[in-house]
């Protein structure tokens, strides 16, 4: 790893929820000592308004986000990463590209939010639980550092 900032790209297919929740989390709880972006296999071009929904309601910026391609970060002048996680299923599985600089790679798997239905609040409430587990990995991420990611 670099003795710079860590820098981790967090994946999914849609790029939409879960990716979007563990980029602002790392960002926000890595200290300055962490950069995060996330990207998908398969950008559904927007972000779930949900995830900015409980985004600001847990105190974190809403600016700057947008559903984009993994292929962004797979250009020579991308910036090179440290370490990139996977945090659905389907992307874990499918082929990535070769990132620069070959970082390690880890899965953390979890539900999809943006597949809950029911009213707003009933929504916002699996929002709330995916947001959760992702903030407690997040936290033992960066407790154990990107060299020990497997182990999270």
């Amino acid at each position: 790893m670099s003795d710079s900032i860590i820098k981790v790209l967090v994946l999914c297919t849609g790029n939409s929820a879960r990716s979007v929740l563990g980029e602002a989390l790392i960002n926000d709880l890595g200290g300055g000592k962490w950069k995060a972006y996330s990207a998908g296999s398969k950008p559904v071009g927007r972000v779930n308004p949900f995830s900015l929904e409980i985004l600001a309601e847990k105190g974190h910026s809403t600016e700057g986000y947008r559903s984009k391609s993994w292929d962004e970060f797979a250009l020579p002048d991308a910036p090179k990463m440290d370490l990139v996680i996977t945090v659905c299923d389907n992307a874990a599985g499918e082929i990535c590209p070769i990132w620069p600089g070959h970082p390690s790679k880890v899965h953390l798997g979890f539900p999809d939010p943006a597949d809950a239905k029911g009213s707003h609040e009933e929504q916002l409430a699996e929002f709330r639980k995916v947001y959760s587990m992702i903030e407690a990995k997040v936290r033992r991420l960066i407790e154990l550092g990107p060299d020990r990611a497997g182990e999270v």
